[in-house]
């Protein structure tokens, strides 16, 4: 019997909430590299899409097949052909891809209809449709080299995904498609998702993959991970890379990425299959795994409006039951809200301050100046510090203060000096807590 451990348990649910909620009804198209399957993943994966299909969230699954396909073909004695960084199929390695493709549409349905007792997929039901969802055509002759049934999408039934997914069904498609004449083309995975995901017009796509991600720097084989790409550097980066060759290339999945973002989708994701529980860590912490394209930067340093109350009031939480904040009502919350600057990322509030301007006295009192738990170090409070001290400094004000029992040395070490409660302006000075005995820290503006 496993041990629940509540002061981190309970804190870490809280964490993820807010991205349940953002996510419920939210549509995304998860695409698996048939190398997760060889790797023996495909039980632990299934596991956490039925966590994420249980959450309300509409899933279109897309799997590959490449190792399949190979090792199907070795065992006729028959040579894989590569063009274009594509599989050149004629008859034999199409006969070998349909083989593949029934096999493990047989073998993921069959995962997803597990139900053992004291398994993540107890009580689970998670209905797995399939079908010719999928219009190809053929991609012809290039250069001389003439790729017989290997195919590109034409058109994606999205009407017909979008009713199923609508219904709480769970859509799987391989990477084949048929010609309005019914002849079949052996498509790619990563071609098939970025298609489904921009005919669905989907929140999110995401390639579990044998690859971390887009390297920062992709000359060092080293080099850390890119965790955040807009689209315009994800363009500039693509122009420079060499054309692909093989998945493990750079500019392999993130010529689809990118083309995906292009064409509609809010978020594309590249992540590792070989860290365990990859899709929920993408999905429902700050950071993530992998790589992340979106057309902008996903976080943003701005003013609050009406709809961040219920996630400002959120974030200071734990601050006010442990004291570090003096606890704020809602209706103080929508009254000052004007008041307040943000940090958001991805829909989640992860900081905030208010600025109380005391005009008459030339100063201003900085309050609320949180950052959660989960993204502190990392700059936010600086950055947020710095906004603040922008609205001051419009409003022609010389000063701000802050009032802490806690984080003195904090604000000691960026600019504030310590005074005492006398040099508060009159109407602050009428309202300062004498029991608390904040320390008082005030800051010239520069």
């Amino acid at each position: 019997m496993s041990l629940v451990f509540p002061h981190t348990f309970v804190p870490w649910f809280r964490a993820v909430a807010p991205y349940i909620h953002a996510h419920r009804g939210k549509t995304f198209v998860i695409a698996l590299a048939g190398e997760l399957i060889a790797a023996g993943k495909l039980s632990s994966f299934v596991q956490d899409v039925a966590l994420i299909h249980a959450m309300g969230i509409r899933v279109v699954l897309v799997h590959g097949f490449r190792p399949q396909v190979e090792e199907q073909l070795q065992a006729k004695g028959h040579r894989s052909q590569f063009s274009h960084g594509m599989r050149i199929t004629d008859f034999v390695a199409l006969d070998c891809a349909q083989e593949s493709a029934g096999q493990l549409r047989y073998e993921i349905e069959a995962a997803f209809s597990q139900g053992l007792p004291n398994t993540p997929m107890s009580g689970s039901q998670v209905r797995v449709v399939s079908g010719n969802f999928i219009t190809a055509r053929p991609v012809g002759i290039r250069e001389g080299v003439d790729f017989q049934h290997t195919g590109l999408v034409r058109k994606i039934d999205a009407v017909g995904i979008r009713r199923a997914i609508d219904d709480g069904v769970l859509v799987l498609l391989s990477p084949f498609g048929f010609s309005p004449t019914g002849e079949a083309f052996n498509l790619s995975m990563e071609d098939v998702a970025a298609s489904a995901a921009s005919a669905l017009q989907a929140d999110k796509l995401i390639y579990v993959t044998e690859v971390q991600g887009i390297p920062l720097d992709p000359s060092d084989p080293h080099s850390a991970i890119n965790q955040e790409l807009t689209l315009a550097d994800a363009d500039k980066l693509l122009a420079l890379l060499p054309n692909p060759t093989q998945p493990t290339d750079t500019a392999f999945y993130l010529q689809h990425a990118v083309k995906a973002v292009h064409s509609g989708v809010d978020r594309v994701h590249i992540v590792p299959f070989s860290v365990d529980g990859a899709i929920l860590m993408e999905s429902f912490t700050h950071d993530g795994v992998g790589t992340m394209i979106v057309d902008e930067k996903l976080e943003s340093l701005r003013q609050a409006h009406a709809d961040d109350i219920g996630g400002i009031l959120q974030l200071i939480e734990p601050f006010e039951n442990d004291g570090t904040l003096v606890k704020r009502d809602r209706t103080e919350i929508e009254r000052d809200i004007d008041h307040y600057t943000v940090i958001e990322h991805d829909g989640v509030i992860f900081g905030c301050a208010a600025l109380y301007p005391y005009a008459e006295a030339r100063t201003a009192e900085m309050a609320a100046l949180t950052v959660s738990a989960d993204v502190q170090g990392q700059g936010d409070g600086e950055r947020i510090l710095k906004r603040v001290e922008q609205r001051a400094k419009a409003q022609n004000l010389e000063t701000i203060f802050v009032l802490t029992t806690r984080t003195m040395h904090w604000f000691i070490k960026r600019g504030f000096a310590s005074v005492e409660p006398e040099w508060l302006p009159e109407a602050r000075k009428k309202k300062y807590n004498w029991d608390r005995k904040s320390q008082i820290l005030v800051k010239k503006i520069s």
